[in-house]
């Protein structure tokens, strides 16, 4: 445990901001997974009203710092390419 003061608030701030992230990334991988279970059961109508959903998360989740833009694109990339094998 630090004993001086500002350390004592880094402590405090990291862990606000850690909750804040988890809080972020597991809402991502909720609707990652909701979209990959419609993708799963063949259902285009449903997997095609998700697509964007999940790919507003994965930009947000890069706007709030929790995931780098490249690694958001590749992610929206095998997404696009696993919407598009449903045809």
């Amino acid at each position: 445990m630090p004993n001086i003061k500002s350390a004592k608030k880094r402590v405090l701030v990291i862990e606000k901001k850690t909750m804040r992230n988890k809080a972020i990334k597991s809402a991502l991988k909720t609707q990652v997974k909701k979209f990959l279970a419609a993708v799963e059961a063949g259902n285009k109508e449903e997997a095609t009203k998700l697509f964007p959903a999940t790919v507003s998360a994965i930009d947000s989740a890069v706007t709030k710092g929790v995931l780098h833009k490249n690694n958001a694109n590749n992610r929206k990339a095998k997404l696009a390419k696993k919407l598009n094998s449903l045809n």
